[in-house]
């Protein structure tokens, strides 16, 4: 899914992502038009092909977010339909027809930022704050070729400081396993470092020293898509191939969990247990008192051999004991 104001670059990413046009018939409504408009949902199926793997996806566009003078109330229809995904897994996997399910469920949200907005937008903090329980939240910098290098650093930092003071749980990339090569460790330590991705978009080919690159002229230079110099492009790809199986993981282990045991309390009139976290999201103090809970097991333990040893020598002095005085008589 991708979420964002107007005129950010959400249509030209997917199209640059997927090498084709998604949206040929679309029409931009003008301003008057927007006064009136509210959010859609617009769904579309394309395939994606990166080093022999294909995946099969179902891109959700949501147009007229943000466009409204009073956009309290825009992201209702994006909770309702990542709802409704769920929910109707939900009553496929309590149907008999188990084995063939078709699974809609958002399994990421490419959320776009304003670069221009120095920060997070109070939309954008409401919008994550109510989002990020029920889908994998990936923030994306729109437009980041009109920012210079020093200003998209700066830029990256304050979203990741605000989306923090804010209590919100933005996608983590996983930690690579000890027998991977080098080059996919340094390959997902590089995408880890550039989250929030900060990308720009273009499906038209320019010829740059001889070779055509799909990017941006202008009259200083030429902004390549694909360059990792110039913008994260090629590290959100990446991401979203890589990772994908991790994506659905957590929607399946986390979100989805979460959504089910909800629903299942409200049918029920139970209480919902609480929400359901990955074991790499526990915070440093759960991990201390994990660390408290062992050393205390330990202890426990240790102070039992040492009873069991004192017992142990008590009974060899009482037998000597015994021993000496059978000789005696």
């Amino acid at each position: 899914m991708v979420v964002g104001e107007s005129g950010l670059g959400k249509s030209t990413l997917v199209n640059s992502l997927f090498l084709t046009d998604l949206y040929p018939e679309r029409q931009i409504p003008g301003a008057a038009e927007k006064i009136d408009k509210t959010v859609t949902i617009d769904a579309s199926t394309v395939e994606i092909e990166e080093r022999g793997v294909k995946l099969r996806l179902t891109v959700v566009d949501t147009p007229g977010y943000g466009d409204a003078i009073n956009n309290s109330d825009c992201f209702k229809p994006i909770i309702k339909y990542i709802d409704e995904q769920y929910e109707r897994y939900l009553q496929d996997e309590s149907g008999l027809n188990r084995r063939n399910i078709v699974d809609n469920r958002v399994h990421c949200c490419f959320y776009f930022i304003s670069p221009t907005g120095h920060g997070l937008k109070p939309l954008d903090i409401e919008f994550m704050r109510a989002l990020h329980h029920k889908v994998n939240v990936v923030p994306v910098i729109a437009k980041s070729d009109t920012l210079t290098k020093k200003e998209v650093w700066k830029l990256k930092n304050k979203i990741v400081g605000e989306i923090e003071e804010n209590g919100i749980s933005m996608y983590r990339i996983p930690d690579c396993d000890s027998d991977e090569d080098e080059d996919f460790k340094e390959q997902n330590k590089q995408i880890k470092e550039s989250m929030p991705f900060a990308i720009c978009g273009s499906s038209q080919l320019i010829e740059v020293k001889g070779r055509k690159v799909r990017g941006r002229l202008y009259p200083w230079g030429v902004v390549e898509v694909e360059n990792p110099d110039h913008c994260d492009f090629i590290k959100l790809r990446s991401m979203l191939i890589t990772h994908m199986q991790d994506l659905q993981e957590v929607t399946q282990d986390v979100h989805y969990e979460n959504f089910r045991s909800e629903k299942l309390a409200r049918s029920g009139g139970s209480k919902s247990r609480p929400p359901v976290k990955l074991k790499r999201e526990e915070s440093l103090e759960t991990k201390m008192t994990e660390k408290d809970k062992i050393l205390q097991e330990k202890e426990v333990e240790l102070r039992r051999m040492q009873e069991m040893l004192a017992k142990m020598q008590q009974q060899m002095a009482q037998q000597g004991g015994s021993t000496v005085k059978t000789q005696n008589l």
